[in-house]
């Protein structure tokens, strides 16, 4: 029985829409909240390009094309600087080849 009325109340719960109380749509109204008269600009949904966003990528496209044309040229660096992303790439390597003792990594183990 008891079963009973509570699916019941469950289905009428998620069968009927819920609308805002009149009192609740005059405070939108007045806040301008869902008008077409609504002015203010709504911010854009995440992951989408902004026109702020695209002057953003001109501006660096452009000087990463001009500013080698008017900037003197550089001496080459010390030798030890182009070793150095050498280096670092032969020991990622060599750590992708060590095998992984995979029994002393035991994740959520209750035992100390």
């Amino acid at each position: 029985m008891e079963r009973r009325a509570a699916a019941r109340r469950s289905t009428a719960h998620h069968g009927r829409m819920q609308t805002p109380a009149p009192e609740q749509k005059q405070k939108q109204q007045r806040r301008g909240g869902g008008g077409v008269s609504n002015r203010q600009r709504t911010p854009p949904p995440p992951g989408c390009f902004t026109i702020q966003l695209l002057m953003v990528f001109l501006w660096v496209a452009a000087s990463l094309a001009f500013l080698p044309l008017v900037l003197p040229p550089l001496p080459p660096p010390p030798l030890s600087l182009l070793l150095l992303p050498v280096c670092l790439l032969a020991v990622l390597a060599a750590l992708a080849f060590v095998p992984l003792d995979a029994h002393n990594n035991v994740v959520g183990s209750s035992c100390s």
